[in-house]
C-alpha cells in the first residue's frame, strides 16, 4: 500500500481504539488527542461508522459497537 494509505489506516485504527479504550468520547475529545481537524476526524468516524465499528449515541458523542475487530500491526 501507499504510505498516505498506510498513515490513513493508521489514524483510523488509533482512533477506534481511543474509542474502544474510552467508551463514549466526543468528537472534541478526539480533535484534541489527535491534533487534527474536526473535519478530518469527522471523515475518519465516517469510515469507522459505515464498517459497523463505531456508532453515534448522540450528536457528536461516539462509542465503539459489538462488532468484533481483529486488530494487528
Amino acid at each position: 500500500m501507499k504510505n498516505s494509505t498506510d498513515r490513513m489506516l493508521t489514524r483510523i485504527k488509533s482512533v477506534y481504539m481511543f474509542i474502544y479504550e474510552n467508551g463514549t468520547v466526543s468528537t472534541q475529545e478526539l480533535v484534541d488527542e489527535f491534533g487534527m481537524t474536526p473535519r478530518t476526524i469527522q471523515r475518519d468516524l465516517n469510515v469507522l461508522a459505515y464498517n459497523g465499528l463505531v456508532k453515534s449515541t448522540r450528536r457528536g458523542k461516539w462509542t465503539t459497537t459489538n462488532k468484533k475487530v481483529k486488530l494487528s500491526s
